[in-house]
């Protein structure tokens, strides 16, 4: 029996969140690679700048915080005005930091929270209502393995990530007989900027036998190119280095 051929991604148009480096900036690129055209969110102007000149016509950039509900819907009011709508949003932007439960200040626990929970909520709160009018699309929600199964020293981290796994398991509910996908990647360790300086530093042991960016970036691209028939709920990925 013949199977049922893979989505072109080919003309469509996708918003992501946390753009302007690691998997956000990876995911723009290979999403760029297969002819979608990117909306670009990021807080840092020069790196959006830069990210957008190298893609060229088919992107740009907006300069806003996942944390204000603003943000997003200049995000996606760029997306409308630009390319006449979008298929797709990945709600990539995040943050971390190791340290136990007391070792980390209120601020980077408050930042944490905010970024990873709300700056999750907001853009998806903003491009609901255009998938609802266009009749579907696709939310992917970069999460974590340690919204799976917690971790040591990062239990407020883990706990930021449990919740976009529920978000995503209550969204699907909500949203699936609407013809909205809602998929969650979880991988783990990225060699990324993620917690830099904050618990994770450039010559700390292990760092080169994490996931590549584009790994993950890759199983983006998978889950959007899958069937309109089909969705995937969770997606957990590790470094075939990576033991625990």
């Amino acid at each position: 029996m013949e199977g049922r051929p893979i989505s072109d991604l080919n003309g469509k148009v996708a918003v992501i969140t946390g753009a302007t480096s690691g998997i956000g900036a990876a995911t723009a690129r290979a999403l760029a690679d297969e002819g979608v055209s990117v909306v670009l969110g990021g807080r840092r102007q020069e790196r959006l700048d830069g990210l957008v000149a190298e893609i060229g016509a088919t992107s740009v950039g907006v300069a806003m915080d996942v944390r204000d509900p603003q943000g997003s819907h200049q995000l996606v009011a760029t997306a409308l005005d630009r390319f006449g709508g979008f298929d797709a949003l990945v709600a990539n932007a995040g943050i971390g930091a190791y340290g136990g439960i007391m070792d980390l200040s209120d601020e980077q626990l408050r930042d944490m929270m905010d970024t990873n929970v709300a700056g999750t909520v907001w853009p998806i709160r903003a491009s609901v209502p255009h998938f609802l009018q266009r009749g579907g699309g696709d939310i992917v929600i970069v999460a974590s393995v340690a919204g799976l199964r917690g971790a040591g020293d990062e239990a407020v981290y883990a706990a930021t990530k449990f919740a976009q796994v529920g978000l995503a398991g209550g969204l699907d509910r909500e949203l699936r007989a609407k013809g909205i996908r809602v998929s969650t990647i979880c991988p783990g360790g990225v060699a990324t900027e993620f917690a830099m300086g904050a618990g994770r530093f450039p010559d700390m042991p292990g760092l080169a036998e994490m996931l590549r960016p584009e790994d993950v970036a890759a199983a983006v691209l998978t889950v959007l190119r899958q069937p309109p028939s089909m969705r995937t709920l969770v997606w957990s990925m590790r470094s075939i280095h990576e033991s625990d």
